[in-house]
């Protein structure tokens, strides 16, 4: 079975409006971000098969991910950069192909 071939758009944007919403959603996952990384250890030791939501540089941990965004939404409903993970529950290497 043949697949459909694959089209893609491209655009450029440069109404200012949006490019200041593109360029404030990416502030706030790179803060998300930040944060994470600087609590990778304890995150990862203590959370393990639990779904996480970092949002307003603060961790939202729930046993579902609507679970964990929910928290994450009602906590900080202004931040659209929150970053969401799902922790396995043992740790072991993984091999990520397509």
């Amino acid at each position: 079975m043949a697949l459909p071939p694959i089209q893609i758009t491209m655009e450029e944007v440069t109404d200012p409006v949006e490019i200041a919403q593109a360029q404030a959603l990416w502030a706030q996952a790179e803060r998300n971000s930040d944060w994470l990384q600087a609590h990778v250890p304890e995150i990862y030791g203590n959370y393990r098969g639990k779904y996480i939501v970092v949002a307003g540089a603060e961790l939202f941990v729930g046993d579902t991910v609507e679970e964990a965004v929910a928290q994450a939404k009602a906590a900080h409903p202004g931040d659209n950069g929150r970053l969401t993970r799902y922790i396995p529950p043992k740790k072991m290497a993984r091999i990520y192909a397509n």
